[in-house]
């Protein structure tokens, strides 16, 4: 019976991390994807207004017959909480996201949204929300996970080294062609501007809470 159970738990871990890592997948591809689509000349506010309408379409059917039951009655205070975590976690996010993308390249953004849950806990911590406890294990890698990863994020934003690939190893047609993505001015600014789209996707899962 102990073995049984720890095989399910071990098979639910195992699924749970497979779900992550599909996740990730699909988030490394989306930035590429819209990458590629500003490269190409689209709208950025056109980009996002598309990005949220296929969104609704898919959301909104599911959300309806699965919260149906569970739906609370519409009131004047939880609306206002809908819009602030539209305008925290959609308009501002989305802005700051698509904006950081203009001037730097998928894998910048993939690095510095990273620190996100680094965020998210200092944030949660700080609220009171998220207990720490820094005389445990649990709550000293918290501690120097949070740390390692701003850390991280820092360093990206202040140090650029050398390209690993010169222009001419891309394909014609392929290059950045975007005004500023090269530019040290434009390179700064995409990475605060990431910085503060972390900050405002950290803020939307606090405020959740």
């Amino acid at each position: 019976m102990a073995t049984e159970e720890a095989g399910r738990a071990l098979a639910t871990k195992a699924k749970l991390v497979a779900a992550v890592l599909v996740l990730e997948l699909l988030v490394a591809g989306f930035h590429v994807v819209s990458r590629a689509a500003l490269d190409m000349g689209v709208s950025k506010m056109a980009f996002l207004v598309y990005r949220n309408a296929a969104a609704l379409l898919v959301v909104a059917p599911v959300a309806y017959f699965l919260d149906k039951k569970d739906r609370p009655p519409f009131t004047l205070r939880l609306l206002m909480d809908f819009f602030l975590l539209a305008a925290v976690g959609v308009t501002f996010t989305q802005g700051l996201y698509i904006l950081g993308l203009y001037y730097l390249s998928p894998t910048y953004v993939s690095v510095i949204q990273n620190s996100v849950p680094a965020i998210t806990f200092v944030m949660a911590a700080s609220l009171r929300i998220e207990q720490v406890n820094v005389r445990s294990r649990y709550g000293l890698a918290k501690m120097l996970g949070t740390v390692v990863t701003i850390a991280g994020a820092t360093v990206i934003t202040l140090y650029k080294g050398t390209p690993l690939l010169t222009e001419t190893a891309h394909a014609e047609g392929t290059t950045h062609t975007l005004e500023g993505t090269h530019t040290l001015g434009g390179w700064v600014a995409g990475c605060l501007i990431m910085f503060a789209n972390c900050i405002c996707l950290s803020a939307w899962m606090v405020l959740q809470e």
